[in-house]
């Protein structure tokens, strides 16, 4: 809600100073684009530590679950 009053108010001030209509359709997407991008960028650190979590987890997984093959049986380049 408080950004639709943003924009409202972004764009009444514009039409106020005397901008053309062009300019304000101009800015109302520069400045949509850019809280856009603000938005994601307070997504992904808002989410970067369950991202990390899920990191770690599938690292040891993947760790506990590795093949106990030997390290000369794994790289037998004639074997396809």
């Amino acid at each position: 809600m408080l950004e639709l009053l943003f924009v409202l108010g972004f764009f009444i001030m514009l039409m106020v100073t005397g901008v053309s209509l062009l300019g304000i359709l101009a800015a109302l997407v520069v400045a949509a684009f850019v809280m856009f991008l603000g938005g994601m960028f307070a997504l992904m650190i808002k989410l970067l530590p369950w991202l990390l979590l899920a990191v770690a987890v599938v690292w040891v997984i993947k760790t506990i679950k590795s093949p106990k093959i030997p390290q000369y049986q794994r790289n037998n380049r004639w074997r396809y």
